[in-house]
């Protein structure tokens, strides 16, 4: 039997060999994919859509914050996403599992309970650092920003991603490969189910969640 696929993506070589060693250090064997950007996860998953985990750096290339898990919970929801940053936030960690990530690991955890945490989630756990309180307050409107995040289509998330980065429509058209009509009523739709008028405000919401970048712009629908 082929063993299965765990696609390490982080843009730091001493880190993602250091990840291939804790998974090497497994019970079971597991086949090892890496990516240096987001792009490069991005295009593995289309390849091998039943991938068993990913490994995400937070603030690898092409993933502004949260806004790469978005995207892969959107278009892969069976895959296991696991954070694995030096960001080691109370809230960003809460938000990373609002979000639907199955873990999240500090860079700074051992490598003992790096693999104990990948062995985890491989066996259908959520993990978090031990003693570690991520129990979320009670936000309705962050909840519900969540929830209406989640019912958003793969490419929306795309788009909407693209605005939280500061594109332009033609920017956007030309990344997609569509027109910039198809993009005005993707960024419609996006606008309609956050339940917001404006891409500012689109671009306001996305920053509360650490996923939008500081210099987004925000002209034109």
């Amino acid at each position: 039997m082929t063993p299965g696929a765990i696609i390490v993506a982080d843009d730091h070589p001493l880190f993602r060999d250091a990840l291939r060693h804790a998974i090497e250090r497994l019970d079971s064997p597991y086949r090892v994919e890496t990516a240096a950007s987001f792009d490069e996860v991005e295009k593995l998953l289309e390849k091998m859509p039943d991938a068993e985990l990913v490994l995400l750096d937070l603030n690898m290339p092409g993933n502004n914050g949260l806004s790469g898990l978005l995207r892969l919970r959107s278009s892969w929801p069976a895959v296991p996403v696991v954070i694995v940053s030096a960001n080691e936030e109370i809230a960003t960690i809460r938000r990373s599992l609002d979000i639907g990530a199955s873990g999240y690991i500090p860079k700074s955890t051992t490598a003992d309970n790096i693999r104990r945490a990948i062995a985890s989630v491989l066996e259908g756990n959520v993990w978090v650092p031990s003693g570690l309180d991520v129990s979320n307050p009670d936000d309705r409107e962050m909840a519900g920003l969540i929830q209406r995040l989640q019912t958003l289509t793969p490419q929306q998330n795309r788009v909407l991603a693209m605005l939280g980065e500061g594109l332009l429509n033609k920017q956007i058209a030309y990344e997609l490969g569509v027109s910039e009509a198809t993009v005005k009523a993707h960024v419609s739709a996006v606008l309609l189910k956050l339940g917001v008028d404006s891409r500012t405000q689109a671009v306001i919401a996305l920053g509360r969640l650490g996923l939008a970048s500081p210099a987004s712009g925000t002209t034109g629908i």
